[in-house]
């Protein structure tokens, strides 16, 4: 992973961040907040997979889910150290009542 550009990086952690906001989550955490969420991830699943296998090579597929699989653990972490409430806020849609 430390061949990709910053678009790159930004793209990966904007996916990552997307689909683990929506598995943790039920619902996204919103553009940036995906995209600081993906990126974090990508840091923690580096450093885990990198501590099994350090001189492994994954590619554009594998750091998504690479970065998908770090996001997810920050994001539950997060969770259960939040008493279970949701993250962002605890809005349930598009719109704040």
């Amino acid at each position: 992973m430390q061949s990709h550009h910053l678009v790159t990086w930004l793209i990966i952690g904007g996916i990552a961040g997307a689909l683990a906001g929506r598995l943790v989550e039920g619902r996204g955490l919103g553009c940036l907040a995906n995209v600081v969420v993906g990126i974090a991830g990508a840091v923690i699943g580096g450093a885990i997979f990198d501590h099994h296998e350090p001189d492994a090579s994954y590619g554009v597929l594998g750091s998504i889910v690479l970065a998908f699989i770090g996001a997810s653990l920050l994001l539950a972490v997060l969770r259960l150290l939040s008493g279970g409430r949701p993250l962002g806020g605890g809005r349930s849609g598009p719109y704040i009542r």
